[in-house]
C-alpha cells in the first residue's frame, strides 16, 4: 500500500493529477484536481488509496489522511465504486456527508451524481455511527488575477462534467457562479453546494 507520494504537480486535468517524484510520475485521481492548480510546480504531499481489482489498478489521492478514510468507507457500500466515491467527496464538505448520514437524511443524500435511494439508505446502514473520527481540513487559495478567474470558471465547468452533471445542470447554476471571483476549486465547491440544494 502507498501510504501517501510528495513530489512536484507536474500536471492537472479534469479526472486527474500527475506528481513527479524521483523522475516518475504517479498519475493520481483526485475528487477536485483543479484545487492542485495553484500547487503546480511545487512539492504537495497527496495521500493515496491503492485501488486494484481484476480489470483496473489506479491510485486515488487526497489532501487529508481524513478525507482519504472516509473514500475508504464509502467504497465499502454495495453501490459506490471508486468514480462514485470521488464524486461524492468533491463537494469537498465531508463534515455535511457525516452529518447527512448519522441524521439519515437520504435526501440530501441522493443528490449527488449516482447516488439514488437504494445507495442513499446503504450508506446509512453500512456507515451510520462509524464517521465521527472524520474531520475536515479546508485548504486556503490565493487570490486570482482577472485573466485567471475566466480560466478557473472554464475548468471547475469541466470538472464537473468529469463527476457526471449533465450540461443543462451546469448552465443552471453557471450565471450565479459568474458573479463570484473565486479559484477553480472553490468555484466547483460552490457549484456543488448550488446543485445539492
Amino acid at each position: 500500500m502507498i501510504e501517501f507520494v510528495r513530489g512536484v504537480v507536474d500536471y492537472v486535468c479534469p479526472e486527474y493529477i500527475v506528481i513527479e517524484t524521483n523522475g516518475v510520475g504517479y498519475q493520481i485521481f483526485t475528487p477536485n484536481p483543479f484545487s492542485f492548480q495553484p500547487d503546480r510546480d511545487t512539492i504537495v504531499t497527496v495521500y493515496t488509496y491503492q485501488y486494484v481489482r481484476e480489470d483496473i489498478m489506479a491510485l486515488y489521492g487526497f489532501r487529508t489522511r481524513e478525507e482519504r478514510t472516509l473514500f475508504a468507507k464509502l467504497l465499502q457500500v454495495s453501490g459506490i465504486g471508486p468514480k462514485g466515491g470521488l464524486a461524492i467527496l468533491a463537494a469537498g464538505e465531508p463534515t455535511q456527508l457525516v452529518n447527512a448520514i448519522e441524521a439519515e437524511n437520504e435526501a440530501f443524500l441522493c443528490k449527488f451524481p449516482g447516488v439514488g435511494k437504494k445507495t442513499a439508505r446503504q450508506m446509512i446502514l453500512d456507515l451510520k455511527g462509524k464517521l465521527a473520527h472524520i474531520a475536515t481540513d479546508v485548504a486556503d487559495f490565493s487570490h486570482w488575477t482577472e485573466r485567471e478567474q475566466e480560466t478557473a470558471l472554464a475548468e471547475a465547468i469541466e470538472a464537473l462534467k468529469a463527476l457526471g452533471y449533465a450540461e443543462r445542470e451546469i448552465r443552471k447554476i453557471e450565471p450565479f457562479l459568474k458573479t463570484e471571483t473565486m479559484s477553480t476549486d472553490q468555484y466547483i465547491k460552490r457549484a456543488l453546494q448550488l446543485l445539492l440544494k
